[in-house]
């Protein structure tokens, strides 16, 4: 059975023009795990009622560079650009949601980047997702004045620094929602972000949702983090202390 004319569609793009990392951006393999096209390749694991469910989600890859050419992530890893920025296909209005893996947070982008962003998140009918070091490039983009934002644990005194009229929640949240702007702490948290997505929004929440967090076993970790800022810190420079004292005894020994 094909996906049919009533099944809900689902456009996804993962906006990369300047590289990501790679744990970023991997979270949209758990949307894309509760998509009809994976879950009929998995024959009687998929249950038919949650299979109707599933909608059939087409994913774009968009960059900076041609169709066909690599993004580059970190791990020495390099994925195929299906569609360059000016690509009609990609343009806002026609993605349901845009998820923004972290760069490099030192990286500078053209206007042309930050406008494209900025007008796929003035469409309410699509959703940004920032995942980690993202959060920058939204910055740069405009989308944080006046909202509830997230970003990575560590870097919250910069982010604030950087970009005022933001509520900045990252010390103690690992994701959140404001209107149709998702944001999350660092690396792994996307994870975190996109299955409180699923679980949030049509057609993922309900069911599938749940069927899909378990099938890639995420999902689990609450929202608050189990330890405050202060742990957090001190259990950082514990590490660094230790690098420190493992150093010197390393010299002693030379």
């Amino acid at each position: 059975m094909g996906a049919s004319d009533s099944r809900k569609a689902v456009r996804l793009g993962v906006f990369i023009p300047v590289g990501a990392q790679l744990l970023d951006t991997s979270c949209v393999d758990i949307l894309a795990s509760m998509s009809y096209e994976y879950l009929s390749l998995l024959g009687d694991l998929a249950p038919a009622p949650i299979l109707k469910l599933a909608p059939s989600v087409k994913i774009f890859y968009i960059g900076m560079v041609k169709q066909g050419e690599p993004i580059e992530l970190t791990a020495n890893m390099n994925i195929q650009c299906t569609h360059n920025i000016s690509d009609p296909e990609v343009q806002p209005g026609n993605l349901d949601i845009l998820l923004v893996p972290g760069p490099d947070p030192s990286s500078t982008y053209e206007k042309t980047i930050t406008d494209f962003l900025a007008a796929h998140a003035a469409k309410n009918e699509t959703d940004i997702l920032s995942v980690c070091t993202g959060v920058f490039l939204c910055g740069e983009a405009g989308l944080l004045k006046g909202r509830k934002v997230c970003g990575p644990r560590g870097l919250q005194s910069q982010l604030k620094a950087k970009f005022e009229g933001a509520t900045w929640l990252g010390q103690e949240l690992r994701w959140v929602q404001d209107g149709n702007f998702w944001s999350c702490g660092g690396v792994t948290n996307g994870n975190d972000l996109v299955s409180a997505y699923a679980r949030e929004k049509a057609p993922f929440a309900g069911p599938l949702a749940e069927f899909g967090l378990a099938l890639t076993d995420t999902g689990d970790r609450p929202q608050k983090y189990g330890t405050g800022q202060t742990v957090f810190t001190l259990g950082i420079v514990w590490q660094v202390v230790k690098a420190a004292l493992i150093g010197l005894g390393r010299k002693k020994q030379e």
